[in-house]
């Protein structure tokens, strides 16, 4: 394991909203020293004692800092999501990057009065969807279901569906899919 104990606590502090001499006066060392660990400018290793006064500033364990096992985001803003054109709809957005390649995906639909998104064959997965504003109808093989806003459907994806916008006002909805299909 090749890790950049420096450039690691820098992160760490940064994230923690501190400045370099709040951490050193936190870890009772210097501004100096900090500065000097966190620019790779060390004429001498770091002592376990130090290191492990610093993360102690930091609320972190050695443990935790030697782990090279990344974070997995868990709370995702909207200047994180994935627009994507996508045919009938005004608005199409991967709610969670890289979800494509989770157990399930769940995207924002946004579709303009008359927008419909292109009818899916039978597959294998599941469907799930939450219409947020407006009203979608939800075609499944030759039935028709209205489904208003604050209501939801589910349904198994083993038959041709398709998403459509009938009314005179913009629909969204949150639309989750498993497997993902995008």
């Amino acid at each position: 394991m090749n890790i950049n104990i420096g450039k690691k606590i820098k992160a760490l502090r940064l994230s923690s909203d501190l400045t370099q001499e709040e951490l050193a006066n936190r870890a009772q060392l210097t501004k100096g020293f900090i500065s000097q660990l966190e620019n790779d400018n060390f004429q001498t290793s770091i002592s376990l004692g130090s290191l492990a006064d610093i993360l102690d500033a930091l609320g972190i364990t050695l443990a935790e800092f030697f782990s090279d096992t990344e974070e997995t985001p868990v709370v995702f803003k909207p200047s994180d999501r994935i627009p994507m054109e996508v045919p009938g709809a005004l608005k199409f957005e991967l709610l969670i990057p890289g979800s494509t390649n989770n157990l399930m995906d769940p995207i924002f639909v946004e579709l303009a009065p008359g927008e419909k998104l292109e009818k899916s064959a039978p597959h294998s997965g599941e469907q799930f969807g939450y219409i947020l504003k407006g009203t979608v109808t939800l075609l499944l093989n030759k039935k028709q279901y209205k489904v208003p806003s604050h209501n939801c459907f589910y349904f198994k994806s083993n038959q041709s569906h398709q998403i459509q916008n009938n009314s005179h006002k913009v629909a969204s909805l949150l639309w989750v899919l498993t497997p993902p299909q995008m």
